[in-house]
């Protein structure tokens, strides 16, 4: 099963590409299915009323409307049941279901969940997902991540060795211990971030950048294409959205046009490597499958995702590696691809084994690998988006040969 996770700055037509590209694919005789969190645009476009279980607006296609406020319900009301021990020590009183409205932020939970049981549910070749704006979209992508990370900080599993004693402190306390039900629920939460992270990181998940050419957008898209690589989603195409004709004897159209080519120029110049895939503006917004199906005959283009990435480079090169510069100059360089990043908007911070590492809006703590851990770090430059990070070994925490200099 292949993924395909369309975003784009915002107001780009994301939603349109993710939905010509699901229709195009089943076209080609895949059985795809369409996540969309947005309510009016999507069943505009395909001419039909979704819902939160899949529907059926053409021959292969199926779409649904991932629901926050249910999912949102759903979700509290079976914790407020698994917590029902702790509430009434606290004597708080349960909340009803037509009590609760979903929290900002919820979106997110929901379409990660709904991208979960899709794949779970292995009944579909290719999931088309319609994600919010780039910038929501990276740190949506990297909370599966994250959270497991502050999990595993809060509540390390070793700690659950002490359960045994937990009766007996119940006794000496004279109330009930809900220390294992908290760790129940974090393992619960541990194993489905695990299924969604293992979903992004799948080799078969890729990502789409939708954008309409020109000045506005360009620098949102730069700043996405950072994130997304700081986070290792690789980038199989960008889609230009919503071009105009070119030759246009309307002096307004054709400043317009002008400033479109020009943008699509550089932005084939900066995604060096990526296919550009170019959408025509079809003077409407289109409705029905017809529509949309026209669209995606006039690219020839959003169609099934055929597995390029980012410049060639895929998930694993995005990771890293370690070039051994020891013979030449006593250096350790980790090489971190990072395009579209900014000199000025990089940030580095060294604690203990971890990096932390900023771009622009982002920030992700990395692991070190082992060699590099015990060295210090003596420096880094990014040059052709790639970060190169030079670490010198300790003289203290490297090892040597017997009688002989430092050596790996």
């Amino acid at each position: 099963m292949r993924t395909v996770l369309v975003t784009g700055p915002g107001g780009a037509g994301r939603t349109t590409v993710a939905a010509a590209t699901a229709l195009a694919a089943a076209r080609r005789q895949q059985r795809v299915l369409l996540l969309t969190p947005e309510s009016g645009v999507p069943e505009a476009l395909l001419g039909t009323p979704l819902t939160g279980e899949p529907t059926e607006p053409a021959p292969g296609l199926w779409a649904v409307r991932v629901d926050t406020a249910d999912h949102f319900r759903r979700e509290f009301l079976a914790f407020q049941e698994r917590a029902a021990a702790a509430l009434d020590l606290l004597g708080a009183t349960p909340l009803d279901e037509d009590e609760l409205t979903e929290l900002p932020g919820a979106e997110i939970f929901a379409l990660l969940h709904a991208l979960r049981a899709a794949h779970e549910a292995g009944a579909w070749d290719l999931v088309v997902v319609d994600l919010p704006p780039a910038d929501r979209a990276v740190r949506l992508l990297a909370l599966p991540e994250q959270a497991r990370r502050g999990l595993r900080r809060l509540l390390p599993a070793e700690r659950q060795a002490a359960r045994a004693l937990r009766p007996v402190l119940a006794q000496l306390a004279g109330v009930p211990m809900p220390a294992q039900k908290v760790y129940e629920t974090a393992a619960r939460w541990e194993h489905e971030l695990a299924a969604v992270q293992a979903v992004i990181e799948d080799p078969g998940t890729s990502v789409r950048l939708v954008v309409e050419p020109g000045p506005a957008g360009a620098a949102d898209l730069r700043t996405a294409r950072a994130g997304l690589a700081l986070f290792g989603h690789r980038l199989d195409a960008v889609i230009a959205n919503r071009l105009l004709p070119t030759g246009s004897a309307d002096p307004f159209l054709a400043g317009l046009s002008g400033q479109q080519q020009a943008a699509l120029k550089e932005l084939r110049e900066e995604f060096a490597g990526v296919p550009v895939h170019e959408v025509p503006h079809l003077g409407r917004d289109p409705r029905g499958t017809a529509e949309l199906a026209e669209l995606a005959e006039l690219t020839g283009l959003i169609s099934e995702p055929d597995g390029s990435a980012d410049g060639g480079t895929s998930r694993a090169d995005l990771a890293g590696s370690v070039a051994d510069r020891l013979a030449e100059d006593g250096l350790l360089v980790w090489r971190l691809p990072l395009p579209g990043a900014a000199r000025d908007s990089l940030g580095l911070v060294r604690r203990g084994d971890e990096l932390i590492i900023t771009v622009g809006p982002f920030r992700r703590i990395r692991t070190l690998p082992s060699a590099l851990r015990r060295c210090t770090v003596s420096g880094a430059g990014l040059r052709d988006g790639v970060l190169h990070v030079r670490f010198t070994p300790d003289p203290e925490l490297w090892p040597r040969e017997r009688g002989g200099p430092a050596g790996p």
